[in-house]
């Protein structure tokens, strides 16, 4: 994937409206082959920091999901979505507890 590419998917999963999230998300799942092994493990990383952060239950589970399909490329580790961590799963719905035990477990 080209840097300016790059750069906007970034932008979008960073977007402060949680419908652009949402669809950067889905973007990120549906262009799975494009990204180098950097690119793939440096979103992975960014995208395991924004769902910490992450409010609304939709967009949390299009990140999951596409943190999920982002490490089954082979390039992104435990180390780069350790930070799923602090999420606190007792606050979240049975799904997305689920999500985040088997991003973990990997």
């Amino acid at each position: 994937m080209e840097s300016r590419e790059f750069i906007e998917i970034v932008r979008k999963v960073l977007d402060v409206a949680s419908g652009v999230r949402e669809r950067a998300a889905d973007e990120v799942t549906d262009r799975l082959s494009a990204y180098s092994p950097a690119q793939a493990s440096a979103l992975a990383t960014l995208m395991s920091a924004a769902a910490v952060c992450e409010k609304e239950n939709p967009v949390l589970e299009a990140e999951l999901h596409a943190i999920l399909e982002l490490m089954s490329t082979g390039h992104v580790g435990l180390d780069h979505v350790a930070q799923l961590r602090e999420i606190r799963v007792e606050e979240l719905t049975p799904e997305l507890r689920e999500y985040v035990s088997d991003l973990l477990e990997r």
